[in-house]
């Protein structure tokens, strides 16, 4: 039987959004960031999946980690029906090709929203967000788990909550967009609480 251990948690990412959200998630443990340590962290996603560039990002920061640390990583992303699965490894710059440069979260809701103006049918605008983590525990224990959660683009913003896309998905189990959820109703529907239930389980299994 295994005894419950908090860990502290690297977190390969320079979101405090991402952060905040994952403390909620695994309030047990403490989430750290790589620059608290120090570390200066830059990883390319530059993979055809979210599993791979959650699991690059992990294996990069991992090589610099203090031991006694564990490794977290995630690549997040929005998949759109009519638009292919896009903007998908692609959704933080989307936009990039038109405009030359990386946009805002406002800018890029609203380029997105112009893209499927066109669009009148809700079951027209299908969605999925999709989150993935890797988990590296030490060279020989690496652990991946991929989840989503369905929905569809939204035909305008609503909601303050949340960060991203959030405003423009809706998700249809809860009959609101993302942005729209308090912050139990995001960790139970949001495909990052669902990843983060499957890794709760294997923290306690690998203590």
């Amino acid at each position: 039987m295994s005894i419950f251990r908090p860990m502290n948690i690297l977190l390969a990412s320079n979101n405090s959004h991402k952060r905040e959200e994952f403390s909620r998630l695994l309030k047990a443990h403490t989430l750290i960031l790589p620059k608290e340590l120090g570390l200066d962290f830059d990883f390319e996603e530059d993979k055809a999946t979210f599993t791979e560039n959650a699991l690059g990002k992990a294996m990069a920061l991992a090589a610099n980690a203090p031991k006694n640390m564990v490794v977290l990583a995630d690549d997040s992303g929005l998949c759109v029906d009519a638009l292919g699965g896009g903007p998908g490894v692609r959704t933080a710059r989307y936009g990039m090709e038109t405009f030359g440069r990386l946009l805002e979260s406002g800018e890029r809701n609203l380029f997105l929203l112009e893209n499927m103006e066109h669009l009148k049918e809700p079951s027209e605008r299908s969605a999925q967000f999709v989150c993935a983590l890797a988990l590296v525990a030490d060279k020989h224990r690496v652990f991946t788990f991929c989840e989503s959660v369905h929905g569809r683009i939204a035909f305008a913003a609503y909601g303050k909550g949340g960060f991203g896309y959030d405003p423009v998905f809706y998700v249809t189990e809860a009959g609101k967009t993302m942005a729209e959820l308090t912050d139990e109703e995001k960790d139970h529907y949001s495909h990052r609480g669902r990843a983060a239930r499957h890794l709760i389980t294997l923290l306690g299994e690998i203590a």
